[in-house]
């Protein structure tokens, strides 16, 4: 288990406490539910799937890749959204599909299991195919395809970001394995310049405080830049005491967005903040180790 204290916060046990619950989730197929009898999406899914192995639930973890690895579809997507037994939404989110590379990179990182890895290098290779052929000569990556195949006409910059995370993730598993892609390497490197540098390749979504932290979160804007950044939308987004509202304009707060900003403070070196932002999503956990999606203020309303 590579799980440990968070001094004066949490301890390495109530953190076992939180991937047990996840663990309550997973269907006997390997798919983790975002709540008893709810559905599943192929990106949360690979992020519970982190957590299980970071929680020491290796096999658990595994059992989800597999359902990935099952389910994927000839052309390397995924749907959007699943039922236990059936697909509920059949959009093909491009960042979505593109997720698994990260996860597949997180499970290699902590488990160094190269037989694992190369069982899992046909589906990474496919998701990712399927991601870049969305890449337009500018080098955005257009959101989603209709499940006929058709794009969409837009590209949106969390998503983005999220993808080039997602493709450098893929390009250190295809090192490891010694299958080079220099192609994916370029592609990186277009989305990462088009992130830093042409605003306006993406939907405006000012409000929304995953595009203001995320180019930093998934190391397109790095150093001083990335710092700026974070230091132009801080008071906007930051509720003192309590944490990263969803939006600008509205009182709710997000354990999601949260956290992810706490681990985008990390990534700046700002260790002291990161710690403090860190307390306040506590406000969210349960006895059970549950966390809630969101607490609106000032009526703490969940």
């Amino acid at each position: 288990m590579w799980l440990h204290d968070v001094d004066g916060l949490l301890t390495a046990a109530d953190l076992t406490k939180t991937v047990d619950y996840i663990a309550s989730l997973q269907l006997p197929s390997g798919m983790v539910q975002w709540f008893e009898g709810g559905h599943a999406d192929p990106w949360n899914h690979t992020e519970a799937l982190m957590a299980l192995a970071t929680g020491g639930r290796v096999d658990d973890a595994r059992r989800g890749f597999e359902w990935l690895r099952i389910i994927q579809r000839p052309d390397g997507s995924w749907h959007q959204y699943y039922l236990a037994d059936s697909v509920e939404q059949d959009k093909l989110d491009a960042n979505v599909i593109a997720y698994v590379a990260a996860g597949v990179w997180h499970h290699w990182l902590l488990t160094e299991d190269r037989a694992w890895l190369e069982s899992m290098w046909d589906m990474v290779d496919r998701a990712i195919e399927f991601v870049l052929d969305l890449q337009t000569p500018r080098g955005e990556i257009i959101w989603a395809r209709h499940a006929d195949g058709t794009p969409w006409t837009f590209a949106l910059l969390t998503g983005s970001s999220s993808m080039l995370h997602s493709i450098r993730s893929a390009i250190a598993i295809a090192e490891v394995l010694g299958q080079p892609r220099p192609d994916w390497e370029l592609a990186a490197a277009r989305l990462s310049n088009t992130i830093r540098h042409v605003p306006e390749a993406f939907a405006p979504k000012h409000r929304w405080a995953m595009d203001w932290y995320y180019p930093v979160l998934c190391g397109a804007i790095i150093g001083d830049a990335a710092r700026e950044r974070i230091e132009e939308r801080y008071e906007a987004f930051v509720m003192d005491g309590c944490g990263v509202r969803c939006v600008s304009d509205r009182p709710w707060i997000t354990a999601a967005e949260t956290c992810e900003f706490v681990m985008a403070l990390l990534s700046i070196g700002d260790r002291e903040r990161a710690e403090q932002v860190f307390s306040w999503a506590q406000r969210h956990r349960d006895d059970a180790g549950r966390y809630w999606t969101g607490i609106v203020y000032p009526d703490e309303a969940y």
